[in-house]
C-alpha cells in the first residue's frame, strides 16, 4: 500500500488568509481543492510538499456566475457541477463535453476546474511509484537529470493531460491568478509553457482563483477525446473547435485547439483562419486537418503507438468540425468508444 508522506495541513477560512499562508513558503506548500491529483502523486513521492493549504471551506471558489456577457467560474468548481450546468451545456458545449469525459462520475464530485487545468504533466516513466522511479535511476522531471523518453533532449517532455484547458482555450477563457501582493489576468492560452517541469506560468505564490468564458451568440462548439479505454482515462488526443457561422453559412469566427500533444495544451490559430470567410465544405474540413497535423508532435511516452496518435489528429479534428457543422456524429462517436474498449 502507498502511503501519504507527513505533511501539515491548512485549512484558511477566508481568500485572504489563504493567500497569505502561501506567501509564507510557497516552494514547500501545495493547493488541496478535489486532491484527485495532488493525492496519489504524493503517494507515489513524484511531489512532496512540507503544507498543505486546503480550499474546503472558501465558498467563494466554488460558484459558477452567469453575467450579461460572461460565464465566470471559480477555480474551486467541481467539475460535476460544470458538467450538469444548463447554461454551460448550451454556451460552452466543448467544456462540458470535456468534463464529463473526465475520470469517474465520482471523481467528477470531488475534483476542480482549477485543479484540471494545472494538472500535473505525465509520462510513462514519471507517473510510476517511487522504487520504480529509483530503479531506473529517476528521470529529469523528478530527482533525475535524464529525459528517459529522448535521452538528449535539454527538457522534460513529460505531457499536458488537462481535458479541460483545450475546451476553454477554443472559448476564448480567460483565468485570475491572485496572491497575496497582487492579482492579474490573461488568456488561458498564457498560462502554460511548453516544459514538462515548468508546464506553467503561473507563480508559485499564486492560486488560480477564475475562469472568465465569454457569452457569444451563436457560438458551436465541441470537444473530442482519444483514450485507451472508454472511461476514467487521460487523454491520449483531445480535440476542440470553437466557431460561428454568419447568416450567409460562411464562418465568421474560429479557434482550434490540441491537447496531449505537448507539454503544453496548443491552440492552432493558423489552421482555424483556413476556416474564416468560409462556408465548413468538406474539402475545407480536410485542409484544415492537414494544417492541424503538423502541430501535433506526440512522443512514445503515454499509451499506444507515437504515429497512431498522431494521425488521429486529421480523424478527430474532421469529425469536431463535422459535429459543429451539425452532422449527425453519433455512431461516429460511438464507433470511438468502441475502439477504446
Amino acid at each position: 500500500m502507498l502511503r501519504l508522506p507527513e505533511f501539515h495541513l491548512l485549512q484558511p477560512q477566508s481568500l485572504s488568509e489563504a493567500l497569505a499562508l502561501l506567501a509564507a513558503d510557497p516552494q514547500n506548500t501545495s493547493i488541496l481543492a478535489g486532491g484527485t491529483d495532488l493525492l496519489p502523486n504524493m503517494k507515489r513521492r513524484q511531489q512532496t510538499p512540507k503544507r498543505l493549504i486546503s480550499l474546503r471551506h472558501l465558498d467563494e471558489l466554488k460558484k459558477i456566475t452567469v453575467t450579461e456577457d460572461e460565464i465566470v467560474l471559480g477555480g474551486s468548481a467541481r467539475l460535476r457541477d460544470i458538467e450538469d450546468h444548463p447554461q454551460l451545456a448550451h454556451e460552452a458545449r466543448a467544456l462540458t463535453q470535456a468534463v464529463s469525459q473526465i475520470a469517474t462520475v465520482h471523481i467528477r464530485g470531488s475534483a476542480t476546474i482549477g485543479g484540471n487545468l494545472c494538472l500535473d504533466t505525465r509520462c510513462d516513466y514519471y507517473n510510476q511509484s517511487e522504487p520504480w522511479r529509483q530503479a531506473i535511476g529517476y528521470c529529469k522531471k523528478k530527482d533525475g537529470d535524464i529525459c528517459w523518453v529522448a535521452t538528449s533532449s535539454p527538457r522534460c517532455l513529460a505531457v499536458s493531460s488537462t481535458d479541460a484547458a483545450p475546451a476553454l482555450m477554443a472559448l476564448g477563457a480567460r483565468v485570475q491568478l491572485c496572491s497575496s501582493n497582487d492579482d492579474r489576468e490573461l488568456l488561458l492560452v498564457d498560462l502554460y509553457h511548453n516544459d514538462g517541469i515548468s508546464y506553467l506560468t503561473k507563480r508559485p505564490d499564486e492560486l488560480l482563483t477564475k475562469i472568465w468564458i465569454p457569452r457569444k451568440p451563436g457560438l458551436r462548439s465541441t470537444y473530442w477525446k482519444l483514450r485507451r479505454r472508454g472511461a476514467f482515462d487521460f487523454p491520449l488526443l483531445g480535440v476542440a473547435v470553437a466557431l460561428r457561422l454568419s447568416a450567409d453559412g460562411n464562418v465568421s469566427e474560429a479557434s482550434l485547439a490540441l491537447g496531449a500533444v505537448s507539454s503544453r495544451p496548443l491552440l492552432l490559430d493558423d489552421a482555424a483562419r483556413l476556416l474564416i470567410g468560409n462556408p465548413l465544405s468538406d474539402e475545407l474540413i480536410s485542409a484544415v486537418a492537414d494544417a492541424a497535423y503538423p502541430s501535433a508532435k506526440p512522443m512514445d511516452h503515454a499509451d499506444l503507438s507515437l504515429s497512431y496518435r498522431k494521425g488521429m489528429v486529421r480523424s478527430l479534428v474532421c469529425s469536431a468540425l463535422r459535429e459543429v457543422r451539425g452532422d449527425d456524429m453519433t455512431q461516429e462517436r460511438q464507433r470511438l468508444m468502441r475502439m477504446m474498449g
